[in-house]
C-alpha cells in the first residue's frame, strides 16, 4: 500500500475531533486481532529499538499482533545482521505476547522480488520502433508524429502561453524567471482545494509507443502534499502516465523525467501542471514530448524482442545477426537513453536497413511503484525459496498477503499464453501463494488486502494499466482467507460483500489522521457485519502518537 496514491481514499473519512468518550458504542464487541501495522527495514539496532517500542506500547494498551512489512520477500538475500535484529524482535514480541504477522508476496509494490531480477517487471509492449542500421550499429530513429508546440514558452498570446489551453487557478507567463529562452510559465497562489491547474495540448501519437516527458520545475514556498503532474489522457479518458512527484519546498530549476505508453491511443491531451497543497510559485520550463526506444526494456521469457526487416520482415536472430538487447541501466526511471543494437560480424543485417523492434519495457506509477508480471514462473519459484526462511526465523502462524494496487498488467507474451481474463490470473496468483505457505505450514491462518477484489473498489473492468479487466476477482479468491478491507467510505458495501461470501474480515483503520473518529467509525461497521474478526492500526507514515489511545478503545470498549 502507498501513502501518496491512496490519501484521498483513506482519509476521506475523517471528520472533526472527538474525544474517547463520544466514542462508546452500544453493544460493543472486543475483536480478537488487535494490531498494529509497522514497516521497517530493520538496518540497524536503533530502528529495532523503535520497533521494539512499538511493540511495548501496543502490547500495554490491549493490542495482540504486529503485521510487519520488512521485505519479507527477499529473506535469501538478507544480510546476517538483519536477521539476528529479527530474532531479538521475535522474542521481545513473543514475551510481550504481540504476535507477529509477516507482510509479503506483492505483486503490485515488486521491490522485493526485483531486487532477485529487476527483468521481472510487469511490461508494456512497443511495436515497431524504428532502428536505422549502419556499419556496426543500429540507432533509434523516432518517427511518431508527436510534436509538442512551444515548449519552451517562448511565443505567448496575452499574458498566457500560445499553442497551449489553460485549466485552473493563477497562470501566467513569466519573462524574469526561466531556465531557458526568455520566458517560463508561473504557478502562482496556487491552492489544491480549487482542484487541478495544468496546461494541456493535444498531441498526435503512434498506438504502442513509448513517450518521455521532460521538463524543468523550479519552486518557492511549496507544501509537502503539493504534487507536479504529467498527464498523458487517451481520447476515452484513461490515463496513459501516472506521476505524482514531490516537490521540494523551495528549489533551483531541476529536471523531471517521466514516460507513458501510447498502447491504443493515437492522440493524447498532454497536461503538465499540479495538484494538492499549496504552493506560492511553481515554475515550468523547457517542456518536451518524445519517442524513446529500448529504455528499460525487460528481458524474459514472457517479454521477447524481435528484430525484423522493414522492407521484407524477415526477422533477425539475436546473437547471430545482433549482440544481446538489454538496457545497462535498467531502473525503471528515464533518466537514460536507450542502447544501441550492436550488429554481430557476418549477420544478415546490413547499412541502410531500416529495423522495426518489438519489445516490452517498464513503467513506474506514481514516485516509486513498480509492478512484477503475476505470469513469470521464476516469480514463483522467488516465493517459494522464502517462506521456509520466514518460518525458520519467526515460525509465525498467520501470513498476510500483500496482494494490493496492482497496476500494470496482462500485456506481455507470458499473460497472453495462459488464455485466462486477467481476474482469474490475480485469483490463480493468490491461490498459487496459499499453496506454497500451506505447503510449509499446513495450519497457517491467511490473510490478503481487499482491494483488488472488491467491486466496490479495485476489482473492476477498467483499472490502471490492466490489459484486461479486474471484473470477478472474487470468484477465483479462495475461501479460506481473512480479507482486510481499508477503503473507509466503502465499508459498509465492502464488509458484508465479504461477509456474504463465507469471509472473515478485519478493518484497517486510522490512516494518519489526529484523532480517532476513524477507527470509531471502523467499529460501528465491524459490529454489524457477521464474522467480522479485528481491527488494525495501520499508519503509512510512521505516525503513532494515536497508538496508546487506540489499543484502549478497541481493548477496552
Amino acid at each position: 500500500m502507498h501513502p501518496i496514491s491512496r490519501r484521498r481514499f483513506l482519509q476521506a473519512g475523517v471528520a472533526a475531533s472527538a474525544s474517547l468518550k463520544a466514542l462508546a458504542l452500544d453493544n460493543p464487541k472486543i475483536y480478537p486481532l488487535r494490531w498494529v501495522y509497522v514497516s521497517s527495514g530493520l538496518h540497524d539496532d536503533k530502528e529495532l529499538e523503535r520497533v521494539e517500542g512499538i511493540a511495548r506500547t501496543a502490547s500495554r494498551h490491549g493490542l495482540n499482533g504486529m503485521l510487519l512489512s520488512a521485505g519479507f520477500d527477499q529473506m535469501d538475500l538478507k544480510p546476517p545482521e538483519f536477521l539476528r535484529r529479527l530474532t531479538s524482535l521475535k522474542k521481545t514480541c513473543d514475551n510481550l505476547k504481540v504476535e507477529i504477522i509477516p507482510l509479503g508476496f506483492s505483486v503490485g509494490y515488486g521491490s522485493g522480488i526485483l531486487a532477485h531480477n529487476r527483468n521481472l517487471a510487469a511490461g508494456l509492449p512497443v511495436r515497431g520502433a524504428l532502428f536505422v542500421a549502419s556499419e556496426n550499429e543500429a540507432h533509434f530513429v523516432p518517427d511518431s508524429p508527436a510534436r509538442l508546440l512551444n515548449g519552451g514558452f517562448e511565443k505567448q498570446s496575452g499574458n498566457l502561453p500560445e499553442g497551449f489551453s489553460v485549466h485552473g487557478q493563477s497562470v501566467s507567463i513569466d519573462t524574469a524567471v526561466f531556465h531557458s529562452g526568455k520566458a517560463s510559465v508561473r504557478f502562482s497562489d496556487f491552492s489544491g482545494a480549487s482542484g487541478e491547474t495544468y496546461l494541456a495540448q493535444e498531441l498526435r501519437t503512434t498506438p504502442y509507443r513509448c513517450y518521455r516527458l521532460r521538463c524543468w520545475v523550479k519552486t518557492e514556498d511549496v507544501s509537502p502534499e503539493t504534487r507536479f503532474h504529467f498527464w498523458a489522457m487517451a481520447p476515452d479518458g484513461r490515463d496513459l502516465s501516472y506521476l505524482e512527484h514531490p516537490l521540494p519546498a523551495t528549489s533551483d530549476w531541476s529536471r523531471v523525467d517521466w514516460a507513458f505508453n501510447s498502447w491504443y491511443a493515437d492522440r493524447v491531451s498532454f497536461r503538465v501542471g499540479i495538484a494538492d497543497g499549496k504552493a506560492r510559485n511553481i515554475w515550468v520550463d523547457d517542456v518536451t514530448v518524445e519517442e524513446v526506444g529500448l529504455i528499460n526494456v525487460l528481458r524474459r521469457p514472457g517479454t521477447p524482442v524481435v528484430v525484423r526487416n522493414e522492407k521484407t520482415g524477415e526477422i533477425y536472430e539475436e546473437g547471430r545477426d545482433y549482440d544481446h538487447i538489454a538496457d545497462p541501466q535498467l531502473n525503471f526511471r528515464w533518466d537514460h537513453d536507450g542502447p544501441l543494437i550492436h550488429l554481430l560480424p557476418g549477420g544478415r543485417i546490413r547499412a541502410g536497413d531500416r529495423l522495426r523492434v518489438d519489445y516490452f519495457h517498464s513503467l513506474m506509477i506514481y514516485r516509486d511503484q513498480v509492478p512484477i508480471d503475476m505470469s513469470e514462473p521464476e516469480v514463483y519459484e522467488i516465493w517459494k525459496r522464502q517462506i521456509p526462511l520466514i518460518d525458520k526465523y519467526l515460525k509465525p502462524r498467520k501470513y498476510f498477503l500483500s496482494m494490493d494496487e496492482v497496476r500494470i498488467g496482462g500485456f506481455c507474451k507470458a499473460c497472453k499464453d495462459r488464455h485466462l481474463p486477467m481476474a482469474e490470473i490475480l485469483g490463480n496468483c493468490v491461490k498459487d501463494q496459499v499453496e506454497m505457505v500451506r505447503a510449509v505450514n499446513p495450519q497457517a491462518e491467511l490473510f490478503v488486502w481487499s482491494d483488488m477484489f472488491d467491486p466496490n473498489h479495485n476489482a473492476r473492468k477498467r483499472y490502471y494499466l490492466i490489459d484486461g479487466s479486474f471484473e470477478g476477482t472474487w470468484k477465483y479468491l479462495p475461501r479460506n482467507l481473512v480479507i482486510v478491507c481499508w477503503y473507509y467510505e466503502k465499508r459498509n458495501l465492502s464488509l458484508p460483500f465479504f461477509s456474504k461470501l463465507g469471509y472473515h474480515t478485519l478493518a484497517g483503520a486510522y490512516y494518519d489522521a489526529d484523532n480517532l473518529d476513524n477507527p470509531k467509525g471502523w467499529l460501528q461497521s465491524l459490529d454489524r457485519t457477521p464474522g467480522a474478526v479485528g481491527i488494525m492500526y495501520t499508519t503509512w507514515e510512521n505516525k503513532y502518537k494515536l497508538l496508546p489511545a487506540f489499543g484502549d478503545l478497541v481493548s477496552k470498549r
